[in-house]
């Protein structure tokens, strides 16, 4: 039994001890109201080390949020803030239990660390049956946080934990294949990259190595102190194991939720600007998910800022609030869909009713070679134009918009196209340009000018899953490899992750079709101290590892054919004002 300790208007329980059903034991910070009672319990269970300061673990995005919403700041002490995890003291005085779970193998929690695995699933099915059953609980689990934090929530409600009452899902992949490691079947790089630089800095056994924590002055990775080799055989090599896996095999499906099995009730929260990572499995987490009870809201700005703000925090509260305590607060009337609708210069809170938009006017422009234009009529003439098939590609361009034009939803991109080789790979840029033709990016996610919005697809991997797919949004299945006959057209359909913008009149929409990740400008200084690479306009969500696009595959001539049949377009979701 761990003795609580009386601070900061809370009583705190550090490093309880939460066995497995294999009898390791995890590591749990509790934080809980002063007065005896029951209450609901907020758990988190993940690897980014609970004794971590937010502070110290990542400082660049600590200040940058802190300097521009000032509100994260206030009313805390902020020395228990954790990276994506929600703060004890916004939420304790509240009548609400917090319970961080370091996961197995990370921060003071002994292990072998296998991310997003089944058994991980099956550690946070038993946390949250632990905190459901513990005698300051009302016997009501909610989950909620950001990113990894959030990941898991959609594959631990697949099993179905009898505890637990309600998610907030705040910015959470769900498709281990098609939202994180391979977009449209090309590998994304970001995963080996952050196993390096937010895992391995945090894994148990680092001890002396490691931090101490700025509270307790405890080891934040651990008493015990182990070689590099003892750290490297405690852990998967998990890079390497996403490259071995280029199908949506078992090894994916094993990380993935099943939608049919999801019926608790939860709050998804996407952001726009989280292209690459977290935006397509909200989405599609609320769409497809058998919850009768469920809520979308999606907001701009940083990946972290809007978790930690009073408007997103007020809306979390309310969410919890109906589901974890009971109260008859007006949660019941939220309507299903909350959008902050994205401006150039702005969100404007707006309430909807499903997704995609009742109110959609789905609208095709038209790729056509003369002058490369986007067009809202097929070309007059058949054509075909090239481009370096690991290049820069090429920019089809509107007309000024005639009127403001909001456009908000999924996107999808039809293109017929050969190749000089057996294979291509596609990065599709739906773009916005002002009268004088200079791109308006956005505040991303992750990265400080992002596009509109993005899709990938590697053309071997064009297989389309007819039940799952929508003209709006294409599914493909990914299960097999069909290598194109080099100069022989072959179709394309490729999904565009869902975007919101309301356009100006007099500027004008464009779609990129590029050989490589998008870049805003060759370089820009932009970094962040969690990532490894400059910020160029794709954040950390790159595709450039030699190993999967290989030259003799990859860097021929890619040819977009062109017919007056209107095949190659883009469909976009236009809404219909009034």
């Amino acid at each position: 039994m761990v003795a609580p300790t009386e601070q900061d208007n809370m009583l705190i329980e550090w490093d309880v001890g939460v066995t497995m059903d294999d009898g390791l034991t995890l590591r749990a910070d509790v934080f809980r109201p002063k007065t005896e009672g029951k209450w609901p319990v907020l758990l988190t269970y993940g690897p980014y080390a609970k004794g971590l300061a937010f502070q110290k673990g990542y400082p660049s995005a600590w200040q940058n949020m802190i300097a521009n919403h000032p509100d994260v700041a206030y009313g805390s002490t902020n020395k228990y803030q954790n990276w994506e995890v929600v703060d004890p003291e916004k939420w304790v005085p509240y009548g609400y239990v917090c319970v961080r779970v370091d996961s197995r193998g990370t921060g003071r929690s002994p292990g072998y660390v296998d991310h997003f695995s089944p058994g991980e699933t099956r550690d946070f099915y038993e946390c949250i049956e632990w905190a459901g059953v513990q005698a300051w609980s009302n016997g009501r689990v909610g989950l909620i946080g950001i990113s990894y934090y959030a990941i898991n929530q959609w594959h631990v409600a697949s099993l179905q934990p009898p505890h637990l009452a309600a998610m907030c899902i705040w910015e959470g992949a769900a498709d281990w294949y098609r939202d994180m490691t391979h977009h449209g079947g090309i590998l994304s790089t970001f995963w080996a990259n952050w196993y390096d630089m937010q895992v391995k800095t945090v894994q148990y056994g680092l001890g002396e190595r490691g931090p101490r924590s700025q509270v307790t002055g405890a080891l934040v990775c651990g008493d015990e102190t182990m070689s590099d080799d003892e750290l490297a055989h405690n852990r998967t090599s998990f890079g390497e194991d996403i490259l071995a896996h280029p199908l949506d095999d078992g090894y994916h499906k094993a990380r993935s939720p099943n939608w049919d099995k999801i019926t608790v009730p939860f709050l998804s929260a996407a952001n726009w600007g989280g292209q690459g990572l977290h935006a397509r499995g909200n989405f599609e987490g609320f769409v497809r998910a058998a919850s009768k009870e469920k809520w979308l809201e999606c907001h701009g700005l940083e990946h972290w800022t809007h978790f930690y703000t009073d408007y997103g925090r007020e809306l979390q509260k309310r969410f919890f609030d109906f589901y974890l305590k009971g109260e008859p607060n007006d949660w019941g009337q939220q309507p299903k869909v909350q959008l902050q609708v994205r401006h150039i210069d702005r969100f404007v809170t707006r309430h909807e009713t499903d997704w995609p938009l009742p109110a959609t006017v789905w609208t095709k422009f038209y790729l056509d070679p003369r002058n490369q234009v986007l067009s809202l009529q097929p070309p007059a003439e058949d054509a075909e134009i090239s481009f370096a098939a690991m290049g820069d590609g090429l920019t089809f361009l509107s007309r000024p918009l005639t009127e403001e034009t909001e456009i908000t939803g999924p996107m999808a991109a039809n293109l017929r196209i050969s190749s000089s080789t057996e294979d291509a790979d596609l990065f599709v840029v739906f773009r916005i340009f002002s009268p004088d033709l200079r791109e308006v990016t956005f505040l991303g996610a992750i990265d400080p000018h992002t596009p509109v919005a993005q899709g990938w697809l590697r053309a071997s991997h064009r297989k389309l899953d007819d039940t799952l797919s929508r003209p709006y949004r294409p599914y493909h299945r990914h299960d097999e490899v069909q290598r194109l006959q080099p100069g022989k057209p072959a179709d394309l359909a490729i999904e565009i992750w869902p975007t919101s913008i309301v356009v100006p009149k007099g500027y004008r929409i464009a779609l990129t079709v590029r050989g490589k990740d998008y870049e805003w400008q060759a370089t820009t200084g932009a970094k962040l101290s969690n990532f490894k690479n400059e910020l160029r306009g794709c954040g950390p969500f790159l595709h450039d590892d030699p190993r999967d696009r290989p030259s003799r595959l990859f860097a021929g001539t890619t040819t977009l054919h062109v017919d007056r049949t209107g095949f190659s377009h883009v469909l976009v979701p236009i809404i219909a004002s009034g």
